[in-house]
């Protein structure tokens, strides 16, 4: 799909719906969060990020729109300074032609980044998540059991069990990265009414506080 038609159904979804999914069928954070910074511009505000689809492969970027003064004046600004955004025109935040932020965008759009990854990795180290991996982990050595591998089921058993550990150990440490650097740039750490930990820009609340569309 061209720039262009991606920009058009994405306006067309801030014009008619006070929430907005951007998705990426490819999990390209990036791109996803360079449409997201667009969708800021008018108006929205970031609410978080979870894989869908077949194989969990798609992201799915949720923002809603914010019903604050200052957001209106922003989507208003917005809509004067870009009126042919979609058709050819320039778009807030993107270079020309292209879904890459401008020189003065990539900082939010990398934030944006950090914030998508951060919900995306808490999402796939949740207990479901985990608890169907160390299921793999016990099928695989009671059907190397039920073939008489002994050998292979202890072995092999215990190479998956300890590939599944150091991968939720290094998804932590990338976790408390990006939790690290959205703090040193003002985030505030929250946790919502699940008990999952989100970050907060200055000055923002929870989704279902200050936004009234929020189900």
């Amino acid at each position: 799909m061209s720039v262009d038609r991606q920009i058009s159904a994405l306006l067309k979804q801030i014009a008619t719906q006070d929430v907005v999914v951007v998705t990426d069928e490819f999990s390209r954070a990036g791109r996803a969060a360079a449409l997201a910074h667009v969708v800021e511009h008018y108006g929205f505000e970031y609410d978080g990020t979870r894989r869908e689809g077949h194989n969990s492969q798609t992201l799915a970027v949720h923002l809603y729109r914010d019903p604050a003064p200052e957001a209106r004046a922003r989507e208003a600004a917005t809509i004067a300074a870009h009126p042919q955004a979609g058709m050819g025109g320039a778009v807030p935040g993107l270079r020309p032609g292209t879904l890459k932020p401008t020189a003065e965008a990539a900082e939010a759009v990398a934030l944006l980044k950090d914030r998508i990854g951060y919900d995306v990795m808490t999402q796939m180290a949740g207990a479901r998540k985990m608890g169907f991996a160390w299921f793999c982990v016990a099928g695989l050595v009671v059907t190397l059991l039920i073939c008489q591998m002994y050998v292979g089921a202890v072995a092999g058993g215990a190479a998956l069990a300890a590939f599944l550990v150091g991968g939720v150990k290094i998804g932590e440490l990338r976790r408390q990265r990006i939790a690290q650097r959205l703090q040193q740039a003002g985030f505030t750490p929250v946790r919502d009414e699940t008990g999952r930990q989100r970050f907060l820009r200055p000055g923002q609340q929870l989704p279902g506080h200050a936004n009234p569309f929020a189900g």
